[in-house]
């Protein structure tokens, strides 16, 4: 009876990574470690570019006629060959055609590198930026309404105190204390009209008691 193991399988050993255009960093020491399982002259054609062999005339190196390349040098120049199919194979198809114009592996291998690093360095750049801004915008408008409440809280406190009543123009007069000081008023202007008739009602009398 076969037991589920405690871990997941692990990538397969006779296949390339592939890369889909995320997470370039992992994937390219993947294709390091794996070119390398191969061949280290594979690894060595990625990094510094073809062997080419070259023949001695007048004073100066020329490319050799590939009918007169040696098996040594044959097999070098085969390592440029293996790691184009290395890495093409590991791409999908998105990335293939950035890189299907580049003729040496190493050309291949930097055009990834310069796009893809590059490209998730700046998402990593610009990502940072907007978290920074986001914290700033975040607590200004805190600041913001932290302000408000604040301003409506006095703002409260100064209507209530500066009211101004409408019909006396006075200062902090509620409805209340206003028909209250209307009525004193009136009550006021009825004791000076009686305290004005009195003297001429007792005038009236004294002429008809007489």
């Amino acid at each position: 009876m076969d037991e589920k193991l405690p871990f997941e399988e692990g990538a397969s050993i006779n296949k390339p990574p592939l890369f889909c255009g995320l997470n370039y960093k992992y994937w390219k020491v993947r294709m390091k470690v794996f070119v390398e399982s191969i061949d280290q002259g594979i690894w060595d054609a990625i990094e510094n570019g073809p062997f080419i062999p070259k023949v001695e005339k007048g004073g100066s190196f020329t490319k050799k006629p590939w009918s007169q390349w040696t098996n040594e040098e044959s097999e070098k120049a085969k390592f440029d060959c293996i790691a184009k199919d290395i890495i093409t194979s590991a791409v999908n198809s998105n990335e293939f055609f950035r890189i299907s114009q580049c003729e040496p592996a190493k050309e291949i291998w930097v055009t990834l590198e310069v796009i893809d690093e590059g490209t998730n360095e700046n998402e990593e750049k610009v990502l940072n930026m907007f978290k920074k801004l986001r914290k700033f915008l975040k607590k200004r408008i805190s600041k913001r309404d932290s302000s408000k409440r604040y301003e409506n809280k006095n703002s409260v406190k100064v209507k209530t105190n500066n009211y101004a009543c409408l019909e006396y123009g006075e200062q902090g007069y509620t409805k209340a204390k206003r028909l209250k000081k209307k009525r004193r008023k009136e009550n006021q202007e009825k004791l000076a009209i009686m305290n004005h008739q009195a003297p001429l009602q007792v005038k009236l009398e004294k002429l008809i008691s007489v």
